[in-house]
């Protein structure tokens, strides 16, 4: 079974996108938020109930939650399927999810790691997009590319598994596709992050936090390989420690 979420929201064609290619594979239970969550990384609702709705879309059976993609899993686990699924598929996103950053701030990628950290193989995919053409759900986007990647891919993690120490694979597919793939490493950062001050209708200030994209970045990282055609696959594990040596000598000198 797979389940199958994002975090642009139920009406997404991204979404509609996925569920085709992925029913060929397998039984495939949508469990999406309701509304656009893009940038909310992998919060969680601690604080306030979540909501469910049953809705057709398109001729897709879609559980519709009033939440976030890592509450969609959540649910999608725990409340709809109750079982740990073969394969946590969340995508695919309008606009790429490339650098460190996109690992902590992506709905999309933290719903493919809070599924991971409850046993399941997990592929987080995104389609590059023109930044004017990101969020917008109404537009004709061809997503064929992305398709046949997505549904190469899951089928090979089916049938193989991910390699020892892999819990996500994050997947980009660019525009200009040149029919080739890349295993990569997760780039530094993937904005010059930019704040505008600016003053609503009553004089008060108020701060928007944006950021230009960084068009290049080193050979082997996942910023440089989608820029170049190629589709990039950075295996991601859920274990952030660092092994640092240097480290250690600190608690040495501890004393109270």
């Amino acid at each position: 079974m797979i389940l199958l979420t994002n975090d642009d929201g139920i009406y997404s064609q991204g979404l509609r996108s996925a569920y085709s290619a992925l029913n060929e594979l397998d039984e495939v239970v949508v469990v999406a938020p309701i509304t656009q969550m893009s940038g909310v990384g992998r919060s969680i609702s601690i604080m306030r109930p979540v909501r469910l709705f049953e809705i057709e879309i398109d001729g897709m059976k879609v559980y519709a939650i009033d939440g976030t993609p890592t509450d969609a899993v959540i649910i999608g686990i725990y409340e709809i399927i109750k079982e740990i699924p073969d394969l946590t598929v969340c995508g695919i996103n309008l606009g790429e999810n490339l650098s460190t950053e996109a690992v902590t701030t992506s709905g999309t990628v933290c719903a493919a790691l809070e599924s991971a950290t409850h046993g399941s193989k997990a592929i987080a995919i995104s389609m590059e997009m023109h930044e004017l053409q990101k969020f917008e759900l109404s537009c004709d986007f061809d997503f064929e590319n992305a398709k046949k990647v997505l549904k190469w891919i899951s089928r090979k993690v089916l049938d193989k598994g991910l390699p020892e120490s892999v819990d996500v694979l994050n997947v980009n597919v660019p525009r200009n596709f040149n029919g080739k793939m890349a295993i990569t490493r997760l780039a530094k950062k993937m904005y010059q992050t930019r704040v505008e001050k600016r003053l609503d209708p009553r004089g008060r200030e108020y701060y928007w936090i944006h950021g230009i994209e960084i068009e290049n970045a080193e050979p082997g990282t996942d910023i440089h390989a989608l820029r170049n055609g190629f589709v990039s696959i950075t295996p991601i594990s859920l274990n952030a420690t660092s092994d640092c040596e240097a480290l250690r000598c600190w608690v040495d000198e501890w004393k109270i």
